[in-house]
């Protein structure tokens, strides 16, 4: 099966620079649609952006987020990214990272818009200190 692991969390103080990864250690699969969600203490899980590489490559980033979260993906080691700028305490989740592949960009979207992905990893967590 496909086995998503994501990389990079940890307890940080705030204001510092993380970058999360994810990279799938289990059967190969083409997919074209990734995404990171995160699930804060006592919240319901909260979409944080998606990147679709197929023929029209497009990046969607939460606006809640104020261009703080940057996602990515390098295909030389087909590994996703999710870089976090001037991190704060409500940073404070659960990153997960998502996977499917998709037809075309609106249904990328579709699916990042809806949390409905067919491959989900446990996610690595980031805790934030003030």
């Amino acid at each position: 099966p496909v086995r998503l692991v994501a990389s990079g969390g940890g307890s940080v103080q705030s204001g510092i620079y993380l970058k999360l990864a994810c990279t799938n250690s289990g059967y190969t699969y083409r997919s074209n649609c990734m995404a990171w969600f995160r699930q804060r203490p006592g919240k319901g899980r909260e979409k944080v952006a998606a990147i679709y590489t197929g023929g029209r490559p497009q990046t969607w980033h939460s606006d809640s987020l104020a261009g703080r979260f940057t996602i990515s993906q390098d295909k030389t080691n087909d590994t996703l990214y999710l870089e976090i700028d001037s991190t704060r305490p409500d940073d404070t989740a659960l990153y997960i990272c998502a996977t499917e592949a998709v037809p075309n960009n609106g249904l990328c979207y579709a699916r990042w818009n809806q949390g409905d992905f067919r491959y989900w990893g446990q996610g690595t967590q980031v805790t934030v200190s003030s």
